[in-house]
């Protein structure tokens, strides 16, 4: 008896050894073939760095899955402080949405035509108190992001802001009090009316984004609601879906993450025909890739950071951090690389 239980345990570790060896993660879907042009020609990767939080630094990939560092992993504009976010207006250029500090009273925006040269567009000062129903803000301005709506020909900007203070004893209800603002404006230069609330129901919200995808906006949003047993999606990544820019939205879907995750950044596959999402695990531990042929999901999660060649499936720089990934063309991805030079592996 003892003599077959020990051959059908070693007949078992064959089997569980050559299932393994032989285990493969498929490739992410989205991929162009052979020489087929991509629509989606490449990519930009705006971000800061884990040691030089708020500044401004570049990535670049052909394929949205693998990213290098320009500018030998330094800053590319000084006079940048933010979390980046940049859109592509009407006129063909580039915006950037930034602020010195959660606590600064003004969100900056400066302006480009090539991604290479940044020059001061304008700043705004929301009077955050005379948001709607959210007469009890806080001065702080978390992480502005814009979006330029073509049905509507305005720019929409999105930021966050508590209504509570931390605690000793309770740190966490200064994010759980987080809320999604907005505020419109035709030239981003000047801006329509107070701050109103993006969402109409109640649930701590950052890092919120919106795309408009079809016929239905997207907003794609971190919950800030601390998770538990009986609030398993908190820190998590989860899309809220309206027919229209404004809402009403409709309550998050599921977690497209696992917890403890924020900053999520949306792009187009280069075949146009698959999103990829990512998101930091935060505090820069790394990045995770989730991947869906639309935005209802389901979303499946892409094999990164075990340092295995055939299990990797997507690589960043190290140390890279919150930021926006857009797609840009073939020749502007030239002349960045020309400007800056890229540099593979840098460590930092």
């Amino acid at each position: 008896m003892r003599k077959n239980t020990t051959k059908q345990l070693f007949l078992a570790s064959i089997l569980w050894f050559s299932f393994y060896a032989n285990a493969q993660q498929p490739n992410p879907p989205g991929q162009v073939k052979g020489n087929e042009k991509p629509k989606n020609e490449a990519y930009l990767f705006a971000h800061m760095t884990h040691s030089d939080y708020g500044r401004l630094y570049y990535s670049v990939s052909l394929d949205g899955l693998h990213w290098e560092n320009l500018n030998n992993g330094k800053r590319v504009f000084e006079d940048y402080k933010g979390h980046p976010d940049i859109c592509k207006g009407p006129d063909g250029k580039y915006y950037i949405a930034g602020n010195t500090g959660d606590d600064a009273k003004s969100i900056n925006i400066w302006v480009s035509d090539d991604l290479i040269t940044w020059k001061k567009h304008s700043d705004y000062t929301p009077d955050l108190k005379s948001t709607p129903d959210y007469s009890n803000a806080l001065q702080r301005i978390g992480a502005p992001k814009l979006y330029y709506d073509e049905p509507s020909q305005k720019f929409i900007m999105t930021w966050h802001t508590p209504h509570l203070e931390g605690t000793k004893e309770d740190g966490e209800r200064y994010w759980a009090s987080q809320r999604t603002l907005y505020v419109l404006s035709k030239d981003l230069k000047t801006f329509e009316g107070t701050p109103k609330r993006l969402f109409d129901w109640d649930m701590g919200t950052i890092d919120v984004f919106i795309r408009k995808v079809g016929d239905s906006y997207y907003a794609v949003i971190k919950d800030e609601t601390y998770p538990t047993l009986y609030w398993t999606t908190g820190k998590t990544i989860r899309i809220a879906k309206s027919k229209s820019l404004l809402g009403p939205y409709s309550l998050p879907q599921q977690s497209i993450s696992p917890n403890f995750r924020e900053a999520p950044m949306l792009i187009p596959s280069p075949d146009d025909k698959i999103w990829y999402m990512y998101y930091e695990q935060y505090p820069g531990v790394s990045y995770g890739l989730s991947i869906a042929d639309n935005l209802n999901g389901p979303w499946f999660q892409a094999s990164g950071y075990t340092f295995f060649s055939d299990w990797d499936k997507y690589s960043l720089p190290e140390k890279v951090r919150h930021g926006c990934m857009i797609t840009i063309s073939k020749k502007e991805y030239d002349s960045l690389v020309k400007k800056f030079g890229i540099v593979k592996d840098v460590k930092k």
